[in-house]
This record gives structure tokens, sequence and C-alpha cells, in this order.
């Protein structure tokens, strides 16, 4: 099992986290993930391809690269919300303190869960901040 915490808001940082899960899962991994407070709100963006390509968006990648990027980072948010194998939850405290819409946050992740419990659900795997 791998287990990320997304925190940061940084799309080159989420689009890294992203592709960890999806590639364990694909690999017949279980990946776990916790969107944390940055990360909640590029999970939940339905514009997140028009966002992504704005170039202070992702600073680090190419102007000739930002069409590429931004449509890989909006299908692998998607592929990772509705893949078999990827659990991503939203923190607790991230979801009562940004202002996130909690029915959206529930239907789109796995659920919302605090930090200790969800180092307790993800015992013994690899883990990973982002």
């Amino acid at each position: 099992m791998i287990a990320a915490i997304l925190e940061s808001g940084e799309l080159e940082r989420v689009s890294t986290g992203l592709s960890l899960l999806v590639s364990a899962a694909a690999d017949g991994h279980e990946a776990i993930g916790l969107a944390s407070y940055g990360a909640l709100g590029v999970l939940l963006d339905p514009d997140l391809e028009a966002r992504a390509l704005e170039p202070a968006a992702a600073p680090h990648v190419a102007d000739e690269g930002r069409a590429v990027f931004a449509r890989t980072l909006a299908e692998l948010r998607d592929t990772a919300l509705a893949m078999e194998g990827v659990r991503i939850w939203a923190c607790a405290a991230a979801v009562e303190t940004t202002g996130a819409d909690r029915a959206l946050v529930e239907a789109r992740l796995a659920g919302v869960l605090s930090t200790p419990r969800f180092l307790r659900e993800v015992a013994g795997a690899e883990l990973v901040v982002l």
C-alpha cells in the first residue's frame, strides 16, 4: 500500500502526487490519499484545466508544454478519483477551515477523514507528503 498526503496547492506537486497514486494502483497496489488544505481546492476545481493553462499556475512548465500539462493534470485528477484501487479522502480540518462545500467533497472524494484517522488507516504503508 502507498499513502500520500496531498497538502500543496501547487499544480506540479498535485500532479506528482496523483501520478504516484494512479501508477501504484495500476500496478495492483492499494493507493490512498488525503487531500489537505492546498490540494483540496485543486481536486474540487471544475475548471482545473483552464486554471493550469495560466503561466503562474505551473511556473516550471514551459509555454509550449502548458496545454499538455493542463489536459494531463485534469485527466489524471479524474482518473484518480474514478479509479479502482485509489481512494482519496479530504482532510476534515481542511474542509472545515477552507469553506469547501462538504456535499461536493463527499460526492467527489472518498469522504472526509481526520489526519489521525487517516494515519491509522494507512499504518504500515509507504507514506509520502507532497
